[in-house]
């Protein structure tokens, strides 16, 4: 008998479809072996040696693979194909034994073909990558386990610190901070309707480009009846038109960054859920691997995606030569190849999922099959046109600026791989213009409008901003985003992350002390070094100690010598209902948002915070809407009088409002 051994028992029962009779698969449900949390179990004195212990509730597992490995002939570790699973892959061998039975088997793909092939060329356990994993681990439980308990004398009990999730609370509280000092500027939008002399019904509208030949800037109201009266005085001629052909090229597979920023913003998932079906649709065999940098895609899978464009939507839709696409971001290659169906001819309709899960697996199946497809077919084309319109005074008499108005449209000949994405709305047709052609005025169409500040992150851009600093890993973001929100560093607003005073407070003593430690390139060259190890080009030891002198005497000073931060309350205007002398206020705890008496710890007054939508009622019952949360933590917005009013909605409900834009009055 031949065992072999995998993560989960959902892979387990898909690769027990091509390796037949002989086999016995286990799962080993994760990580076997790991850091014991409750001491720091890294041997500083000693080359930083990690003092590995069987994780508790793996015991019974444990003790099962070893009862399998000693009646099997030879033993398969066939675990993912990155850091993560290299490192379970060693660890499940040392507490198993027997070495010459064991052999690594690593393939990207569920498949058949993939299987034989792995199994043909087993290998080793590859040394580097499991070093790589645990100079990460032991990095990230120094660097937890010396700020954390600073945190809890510094700020608050029970909170913690890590080398990645901190420096994305640092981008969140930065942001918010640069929210918060925004100051918006006045700016307005003037266009105008234009038509054929010859033609009323031929209306399209040009916006003015330039003032007098320079850039125009319409910054007051003054500045804008001025304009609008001059161009409501002005005849309007075509002063160029230009038409030439674009094409648009596809985009490039998804890899796990840009899987996640697009489920995001279709769907709403979270990077967590993202990663949840993703790693369901891999070990159900539907989707290569899915934790990856790279946009490579091997040609076998290549020629396939060709064939099947081909027999689907015919020769006009399939380029000359297959596309290849280089990789952009600056993160290692964990996996060879970007995330694809295994099998491209198996259409999204085509699949069965029975659990509830079923509908978020197809729609991101769907996702990932129409970009790797897409990203094979042939270019969209437009015709494109740009008409500028220069004015000039109806009267001689008037000495007007001279206006400079200007509209690009666009007309799609060819459709492409957008014929994968449905409707076509990005046209603008403008009727058959000559230049030196006169125009009529319709009317002159004018909006004030206000800078905005920059946008909270969302999920999608969270994951872009830490990619291009090179911030964490394909595995990282994830995990990272979610340990943020348990922590209640940050809360989700309409799936924007928003900063609370305990992760404003706990930010600003870190970079306040720490500010190497949480630098944005500091970060990243940590990342980079990691990388080296996997690659075989540095040895974890040196890097850990060169990280831990400097870090390890930093902290001893700060915690002889930092003041404690004190966390921001929201006062409620009320007084202590206990002592009567201090005020009620909101303060943020381990499971939210709590009431509290602002003479603690001298008074221990607390009660539960209900938090109500200020202008909404319950659509049901008229009740006032609240915002609740999950078990698991989720945000939701029910009706104040549960039980007897059921009402509930994922969606933050908004009062109705009017906002007319404004416009000009010249008269």
């Amino acid at each position: 008998m031949k065992l072999v051994i995998v993560e989960s028992p959902t892979k387990a029962r898909t690769l027990s479809r091509f390796l037949g009779k002989g086999y016995q698969i286990e799962a080993s449900m994760g990580h076997v072996r790991d850091l014991p949390k409750k001491k720091l179990s890294v041997d500083v004195e000693h080359d930083f040696a990690p003092d590995y212990a069987v994780v508790p509730e793996k015991e019974k597992i444990v003790r099962k693979l070893k009862e399998a490995a000693k009646k099997a002939s030879e033993i398969f570790l066939s675990m993912d194909p990155d850091r993560e699973g290299e490192a379970i892959a060693f660890h499940v061998k040392h507490l198993i034994g027997g070495n010459g039975k064991f052999r690594r088997v690593v393939f990207h793909e569920i498949t058949k073909p993939a299987i034989e092939a792995a199994f043909l060329k087993p290998r080793g356990i590859d040394k580097n990558l499991v070093e790589a994993q645990q100079g990460r681990r032991v990095l990230d439980r120094l660097v937890g386990y010396t700020l954390s308990p600073l945190l809890w004398r510094k700020v608050r009990r029970g909170l913690s610190a890590g080398r990645v999730q901190s420096v994305a609370v640092r981008l969140i509280v930065e942001r918010e901070r640069e929210i918060e000092a925004f100051v918006p500027e006045e700016y307005w939008v003037i266009g105008a309707d234009v038509s054929k002399l010859t033609d009323p019904n031929s209306v399209f509208t040009v916006w003015l480009w330039k003032i007098d030949g320079g850039k125009a800037k319409v910054s007051d109201v003054e500045q804008a009846k001025t304009v609008v009266s001059d161009l409501e005085s002005s005849n309007y001629t075509i002063s160029s038109v230009e038409r030439k052909e674009v094409r648009k090229h596809p985009y490039p597979p998804f890899t796990t960054s840009t899987l996640q920023q697009s489920a995001s913003n279709l769907f709403h998932m979270t990077a967590k859920q993202t990663m949840r079906l993703a790693q369901t649709l891999y070990e159900l065999g539907h989707i290569t691997y899915h934790r990856t940098d790279s946009v490579h895609l091997a040609p076998e899978a290549v020629a396939a995606a060709r064939s099947f464009i081909q027999k689907t939507y015919g020769d006009a839709y399939l380029p000359e030569k297959p596309r290849f696409y280089k990789v952009q971001s600056k993160l290692a290659q964990e996996a060879h190849e970007a995330i694809r169906p295994t099998h491209v001819e198996v259409e999204p309709d085509a699949l069965d999922f029975p659990d509830k899960a079923g509908g978020g697996l197809r729609r991101l199946y769907q996702l990932i099959h129409r970009r790797f497809v897409a990203s094979q077919m042939a270019d969209a084309v437009y015709d494109q046109t740009t008409v500028e319109v220069i004015t000039h005074s109806k009267l001689k008499t008037q000495n007007l600026k001279v206006y400079l108005l200007r509209a690009v449209g666009s007309l799609r000949k060819f459709d492409g791989w957008k014929k994968l994405f449905g409707k076509n709305n990005d046209e603008q047709q403008f009727p058959e213009l000559v230049t030196g052609e006169g125009l009529n005025l319709v009317k002159v169409l004018s909006e004030q409008k206000f800078t905005e500040p920059p946008s909270r992150y969302t999920d999608a851009t969270l994951v872009k901003a830490l990619e291009e600093r090179g911030i964490g890993r394909p595995s990282t973001y994830a995990p990272t985003i979610s340990t943020i929100l348990a922590r209640q560093y940050v809360t989700y607003d309409e799936r924007k992350f928003v900063p609370t005073p305990v992760g404003i407070a706990a930010n600003d003593f870190l970079v306040g002390n720490f500010d190497t430690i949480v630098d944005y390139d500091f970060t990243a060259s940590m990342e980079d070094d990691l990388d080296k190890i996997a690659d075989g080009k540095r040895e974890w030891v040196p890097v850990i100690r060169e990280f831990w002198g400097p870090f390890h005497s930093k902290a001893e000073a700060v915690a002889k010598n930092a003041k404690r931060v004190k966390v921001a309350t929201e006062a409620t205007g009320e007084k202590c209902p206990v002592c009567h002398e201090g005020d009620v206020v909101i303060r943020v705890g381990r499971f939210g948002k709590f009431l509290s008496c602002s003479r603690f710890p001298e008074c221990k007054y607390t009660a539960n915070y209900v938090e109500k939508l200020a202008g909404v009622k319950c659509p049901l019952d008229d009740g006032d809407v609240v915002i609740k949360r999950t078990r698991r933590g989720k945000q939701f917005y029910g009706c104040s009088n549960y039980p007897k009013c059921k009402w509930a909605s994922w969606r933050k409900p908004t009062p109705p409002t009017v906002t007319p834009s404004s416009t000009v009055q010249t008269s």
